[in-house]
Order: structure tokens, then C-alpha cells, then sequence
């Protein structure tokens, strides 16, 4: 008995093993088949084959209605509560509130958007248009925040929106497979979104929506080159007039100002690194040399490629939803300047401190910030330039030049010239202040009043401080 036990026993297990293995066998060969379709000469597309693909995508999955109000959640429910405990711990009830009923496009969906939508949707907005014309390919994989190998061949915009189904299934998640132009403005941009994402590696469709999100009153956040960059410390966040040392943004803002009037305005996530690496030469299949032009998927699109280290078009993409998702919170936050000076410029400011307090006030001992701290109040609180002067479009060398007549004075003569009683203003501005009284100043300047006591209490929240008596 136990002998013809052991025998049905191995019989059902090598069944089950031999289905297994054969079960395992099949999904192997059918994806290296659909590895291979994508291996071979890249598929071409018309306008017309991208928009007959879109309506294909749409026409499985459905969209959202354009005029359906804001998503709301059941905040009440334990498992949504539970899932964005650690949002409503940082933003508060109503900050998160506000995330959840946002809509957000996002536009591209590569590198750099995957993973700001990804992180947006994790964040817990709870709609979202997502839009590119492209497919995952193999190459997608070293940077992509969700796609694996089975979704090689997919259009990207599905892909997110399959994975996002399974993170927060609540969501309504608008899945677009179409390329942004003029005739798509419409349907990318309707139903008022709260912001538009900008990741797109095109400078003619890059200008084309930020210009359009301008002139639609939109919030927009725009991302620039992050191929061939390697240090992440070097990501910034700033308007687009800053953004000085990013070739693609140079690009943009010419093409911004002369062809719409735009100037500034729009934030953009760039970095400071000079590439290390750049467009690869271009082969024809068989590597003969031939005319990129003949080879584009889409007019217009770069067909030569950039190597891209991952992490950094995450890192653009990270950076751009963390901006998005405080915003829409209304957590202020303040992007440190895109500002270059040496220990010798801090140090200047921090002897013409002192020399003030002497001149004053007969010496300079009260003085109780040193370089360090010199830095955070030029480049955080006042962000490179005087109190009275926080929207100029002074950058790089412009403001470089507008340090030299700066000087650190205290806000309120009778407290102490510590951090959260330091202003900086022009030598002009700061003897004209210091011939005042704050009771005049706020009498007849609410606005700058104001905005100065605002930045001091952030900065003694920053650092710990007790609060000051009025």
C-alpha cells in the first residue's frame, strides 16, 4: 500500500512539474518572440498611424470625462487613510485633501515622466491624464519607474497605467497614446488641469506646450536634458530665466521668447553639469552611414541617441512631482538660488557685518552668525539678492556683479543681528533702512513688511529659534 502510494505520489508530482516546466517553457518562447519583433528594424509611424493607435488604446481602456468635477475620495476609508498616513502626517488633512482632488497631465512618459507620474500617483493625486505616443522598448528598461520585460512593445501610457491600477487602484488614471501637437492641444490640455507636466525630449513639442500652458493660464513644471549627466548634486530647480548652464534650456528660452514673448515664469528642473557624454554617432542597419533625417519615427524627433545613466532621469522626475505635490499642499517651499560664490564673497559679507555694527553701534560684538551662516542667509533666506528686489531676473554673472553692492544690515535695530534679524539690501536700500523705524515701514509698505517677517519666522522655524516677542 504505502509502495503504491509513493508511486501515485511521484506520478502526480511529475505531472504537475512537467506543466510547470512546460507552462514556463511557453511564456519564455513567446517572450523572446516579442523581444525579436522589437529587435529587428524599428517599426515607422505616420501622424496618421499614431492617431489611428491612439484611438485603438482608447477605445480598450476608456477615458475620463472631461467634465466630471474633482475625484473624490473617501478619505474615511481605512485602507486609503492607512496607504497616505505618512502625506496627511506631513501636508494635514486639508493639504492632502487638496492632492487627492488635483488633476495633473503629465506629457512623456520616458525617464524623467514615468517616474513623476509614478510618484504623483503615489503621492495620492487622484487624476491623472498621462500622454506619449511611444512604446516601451528594451532600452526603456534601465530608466522606466514601472515597465519589465512583458511590457516591451506596450505603449508607455498603458503600461503606467496597468501598474498604476495595482498601487492606487482609486485613481482615475486618463491613459493617452498620442503625440502632443497643435491638433492634440485640445485633448492633452481640456478640463482644466491644477498643472502640466513637460517631459518631453523634443525642443519644438517642449516649446509648443509650455507655450500653450502660458497662454491657457496653466501651471506648468518643465524638465530639460538629463542624459549624459552624472552627479546628481548638480539638480536644480528654478525659472527658466536661471537656468543658464543646461544647453536644451538655452534652447527653449530663445525659442520662448522669440516666438511667443515668454521670458520667464516657468519652473524648470535642470542641471549644472556639463554632460559627459553626448548624442552617439548614427548608423544605418548594416553600419553604413546614412542621413538620420531619413530614419525619424516622427518628423522632427531626434533619431540619435544619448546614453542615459538611470538614476538621473529619476532624479529629474522625482524633483519635478516633489514640486508639484507641495504646491498643490500649498507647503512653501523655496528653491535655493542657481547662485556660484566663493568663501572669499561670504566672507566679504559677513566683514561688512561687523563693520556696520561698528559703525552703528560702536563695535561689532553682538555679531553671533559666522560664514556658514552668512551662506544660508544670502542664498536661501534672500536667495542672491536684496529683500527689496526678490523677483529681479538678474542670474549668473548679472547677479554675481549685483553681490558686490550687497551688505547684511538687521531688520529691527533694537534686537540683535542674528539670523532671523538679517536682511540683505543694496548699501543705497540699507541706509535708507536703517533711517526708519519698522512701525513706518509696516504703515506704509504692508506687502514688503510682510513678506520680510515671513521669510524670519521661516527661517527661526528652520533653525529652532523661540519665537521673538512683537
Amino acid at each position: 500500500m504505502d509502495s503504491r502510494t509513493h508511486m501515485i505520489g511521484a506520478f502526480v508530482a511529475g505531472t504537475c512539474l512537467g506543466t510547470c516546466l512546460a507552462l514556463a517553457l511557453a511564456r519564455y518562447s513567446l517572450s523572446k518572440q516579442r523581444i525579436r519583433n522589437w529587435q529587428g528594424t524599428p517599426p515607422t509611424f505616420s501622424s496618421e498611424g499614431i492617431k489611428e493607435q491612439a484611438r485603438q488604446v482608447q477605445g480598450s481602456h476608456g477615458t475620463i470625462d472631461l467634465a466630471s468635477p474633482p475625484v473624490q475620495l473617501d478619505e474615511a476609508d481605512e485602507i486609503i487613510r492607512e496607504q497616505f498616513t505618512r502625506n496627511v502626517q506631513f501636508f494635514g488633512d486639508e493639504g492632502q485633501a487638496r492632492v487627492h482632488g488635483a488633476f495633473v497631465v503629465v506629457v512623456g512618459l520616458g525617464g524623467v515622466g514615468s517616474h513623476a507620474a509614478s510618484m504623483l500617483l503615489r503621492s495620492g493625486v487622484g487624476r491623472l491624464r498621462i500622454v506619449d505616443f511611444d512604446q516601451v522598448s528594451l532600452s526603456s528598461l534601465n530608466r522606466h519607474a514601472v515597465a519589465v520585460r512583458e511590457d516591451v512593445g506596450t505603449p508607455k501610457a498603458l503600461c503606467l497605467q496597468r501598474h498604476f491600477a495595482r498601487i492606487f487602484p482609486e485613481a482615475h488614471v486618463d491613459a493617452r497614446a498620442l503625440m502632443y501637437d497643435i491638433t492634440t492641444e485640445e485633448e492633452v490640455l481640456a478640463g482644466s488641469p491644477d498643472f502640466v507636466l513637460d517631459c518631453i525630449d523634443n525642443i519644438d513639442t517642449k516649446v509648443a506646450l509650455l507655450a500653450a500652458c502660458k497662454r491657457r493660464g496653466l501651471q506648468v513644471v518643465s524638465a530639460t536634458g538629463a542624459g549624459g549627466r552624472a552627479d546628481p548634486t548638480r539638480v536644480r530647480l528654478a525659472d527658466l530665466s536661471e537656468s543658464t548652464e543646461d544647453p536644451l534650456s538655452r534652447a527653449v528660452r530663445l525659442r520662448l521668447r522669440r516666438l511667443h514673448g515668454i521670458q520667464d515664469g516657468i519652473p524648470v528642473v535642470f542641471s549644472t553639469e556639463k554632460p559627459k557624454a553626448g548624442l552617439l554617432p548614427f548608423e544605418a542597419p548594416g553600419g553604413v552611414e546614412a542621413n538620420p533625417a531619413d530614419y525619424q519615427v516622427v518628423p522632427g524627433f531626434r533619431v540619435r541617441t544619448i546614453p542615459v545613466m538611470g538614476a538621473l532621469p529619476a532624479l529629474f522626475g522625482l524633483v519635478m512631482a516633489a514640486h508639484v505635490v507641495t504646491t498643490l499642499a500649498r507647503l512653501p517651499v523655496a528653491p535655493e538660488p542657481v547662485l556660484r560664490l566663493g568663501r572669499e564673497h561670504y566672507g566679504l559679507l559677513h566683514r561688512r557685518l561687523i563693520e556696520r555694527e561698528e559703525l552703528r553701534f560702536g563695535s561689532g560684538a553682538a555679531v553671533d552668525v559666522d560664514e556658514d551662516e552668512v551662506v544660508y542667509i544670502a542664498r536661501e533666506m534672500w536667495r542672491g539678492r536684496s529683500a527689496r528686489d526678490q523677483a529681479a531676473r538678474d542670474v549668473g554673472r548679472g547677479m554675481y556683479r549685483a553681490m558686490a553692492h550687497m551688505c547684511l544690515t538687521r531688520w529691527d535695530a533694537s534686537k540683535p543681528p542674528t539670523i532671523d534679524n538679517l536682511i540683505m539690501l543694496t548699501f543705497e536700500e540699507a541706509e535708507a533702512h536703517e533711517a526708519r523705524t519698522l512701525a513706518d515701514i509696516a504703515s506704509s509698505e504692508p506687502q514688503f513688511y510682510a513678506m520680510v517677517t515671513a521669510v524670519l519666522q521661516r527661517a527661526r522655524r528652520d533653525l529652532a529659534y523661540p519665537p521673538r516677542s512683537t
